[in-house]
């Protein structure tokens, strides 16, 4: 097998790391950093840019650029950048081959072998979006590996003898809890549940809100660049409040200058909801796990969204202990995807470590409550109850319901509900059966979960024996020829030259505070940015780097000036 990579596709930002023959390492990308912005722009010229230069263009040109796209896999929402169009999973291949790149330049050779993080809460079809998004980008997914999985990896759980751990993750986008059971070799997943649309991004969407009301802010009245910018600098000044008590917000917009205080018990008080939904979920996990909060070992926070002080609070207020924030949260999940991938490969500096997952959600199919009653109900009969161990096989038996039935439609569904129409439909298998009295004809119904997400449902009829199989597809899941349409395409589209990336990246953020800025400042920074093109593009420069250094240390003074900090 060609080397392979662990990747965190995150909501916010993505990582890349590979297992180094004696621990996982992260990869550095083209500026050099850790940490991708997982944003996606379209160039004037229509190449694409990926990381922090897209992030900048979401203020300076935000119907060309796009993020938090994660929030999207597994629909089938279309989003336009410029005159182009792009699925959610297309939107995360550009991002994918960007860290393809990256470590083809870290390896010096071809890499196209991957284990890719997924939250744990992801649902089948998420996670078959996030296999399309990797094929997509030319990346052969070994195995997606459950973001709170890949973090007891990094967190060394592996090398301790037992315990019981909880991983609470919380990244940019989304949210899992998982509780683990280590003993001997094996780390056994004993339960797992989360929000997939609930995370960091949520709470600075109420600093957000919360600074638009204490200026005065007419929100439905931004347009999309002025609501990135203030949305921007609500971001920063959550990231303060992680580090002080109040915060001072000061910044211009349509020519009027807006300043206020935000404290951190305000904020707090605003996330009052955001907090609430955080602890249903880890209370349930705990429930389904049935262990009590003293009974675990350790409580590990994973995720950036972790330094907010209210969130360690508030686990530390759930379980009497303080949390372990030994491991840098927002490159957790990243390490242990590597760590993964040489368990993978049988890296020989790695103990042989078994680790069991569970399925997050119920599996089941629709059934008929009481065929005798004048008006019957459809509910689900479940068959793989959720954080069950996987991979599982499981089975149930269901008869005809009337006369002179001639075939039967099995509907699969996902989801904890009763009903079926408030659970996911999975889809539908139609199985012919011989034509008898109702309740004289029976099939059996198996579900069969593995460790990548894949249902396969096979029913067979008894009478018969005849057996009829099929993996599920989706709305979200594209068809092999939907996937070559896409490759060719995104192969048209050029992510944008790897020996510009830093130039364009200086003047992308001149291009963002040049919008934010007015008046004299306006002027001075459009006299930055036509030096900054003159000198770089000065066939005798001999030492562009320094050049790059001293044009982002003018800007400096413009970016801090302007965020009011």
């Amino acid at each position: 097998m060609s080397q392979m990579i662990g990747i965190d596709l995150g909501t916010t930002n993505s990582l890349i790391a590979c297992f180094d023959g004696e621990k996982p390492q992260l990869i550095a990308n083209a500026h050099g950093q850790f940490l991708t912005p997982s944003a996606i722009s379209i160039g004037d010229n229509d190449q694409v840019l990926v990381g922090q230069i897209a992030r900048e263009r979401l203020v300076s040109h935000p119907e060309r650029s796009a993020a938090s796209f994660k929030r999207l896999m597994g629909s089938d929402q279309i989003t336009q950048l410029g005159k182009f169009k792009f699925r959610p999973e297309e939107l995360s291949a550009l991002v994918l081959k960007s860290l393809k790149q990256d470590a083809e330049l870290h390896f010096g050779r071809p890499v196209d072998h991957a284990v890719i993080s997924v939250p744990a809460y992801f649902s089948d079809r998420q996670r078959k979006a996030t296999i399309e998004a990797g094929r997509i980008a030319g990346l052969k997914v070994q195995r997606l590996v459950n973001e709170p999985t890949a973090a007891a990896l990094a967190f060394g759980l592996a090398d301790k003898k037992e315990g019981k751990f909880l991983v609470f993750d919380l990244g940019g986008g989304t949210f899992d809890i998982s509780i683990l059971d280590k003993f001997d070799d094996v780390i056994e997943i004993k339960a797992t549940t989360g929000d997939t649309r609930l995370g960091g991004d949520d709470f600075a969407t109420v600093a957000f809100e919360t600074i638009a009301r204490k200026t005065g802010i007419d929100v439905k009245s931004l347009t999309a660049s002025e609501r990135g910018f203030v949305l921007r600098n609500s971001e920063i000044a959550k990231h303060a409040l992680s580090a002080a008590q109040a915060t001072h917000v000061e910044f211009a917009l349509k020519g009027i200058r807006y300043s206020c205080e935000l404290t951190r018990q305000e904020f707090e008080n605003g996330c009052a909801g955001l907090l609430n939904r955080l602890r249903q979920p880890t209370e349930r996990a705990v429930r389904d796990s049935q262990l009590s909060s003293s009974d675990f070992d350790a409580i590990v926070l994973v995720g950036g969204a972790t330094r907010m002080p209210m969130i360690r609070s508030l686990v530390a207020r759930m379980f009497g202990r303080l949390p372990m924030i030994n491991v840098d949260p927002d490159h957790t999940v990243a390490l242990g995807a590597a760590a993964q991938s040489g368990l993978i490969a049988r890296n020989g500096t790695l103990r042989d470590i078994v680790m069991t997952d569970v399925c997050p959600y119920t599996l089941g199919v629709a059934s008929v409550e009481d065929p005798d009653s004048a008006n019957p109900s459809m509910v689900v009969s479940p068959i793989i109850e959720r954080n069950a161990i996987i991979p599982i096989s499981r089975s149930i038996v269901l008869s005809t319901v009337t006369d002179r039935q001639r075939k039967v439609a099995v509907e699969v569904y996902q989801g904890e509900n009763l009903r079926p129409q408030n659970n996911i439909h999975l889809g539908t298998i139609e199985v012919p059966v011989p034509a008898k009295k109702r309740g004289e004809e029976s099939i059996e119904v198996r579900l069969t979960y593995d460790i990548n997400g894949t249902l396969q449902v096979e029913v067979t009829v008894i009478s018969t024996g005849k057996l009829h199989t099929k993996v599920f597809s989706n709305g979200a899941e594209l068809s092999e020829n939907q996937i070559e349409m896409s490759m060719k395409a995104l192969a048209h589209l050029k992510l944008h030259p790897r020996d510009q990336v830093e130039n364009t990246a200086v003047l992308a953020r001149a291009e963002r505070l040049y919008e934010e800025a007015r008046g004299e400042q306006k002027d001075e920074i459009k006299n930055i940015i036509l030096g900054f093109e003159r000198d770089i593009g000065d066939q005798k420069l001999r030492d562009p780097a320094s050049c790059r250094a001293h044009y982002m240390q003018i800007l400096d003074t413009y970016d801090t000036s302007a965020l009011g900090n």
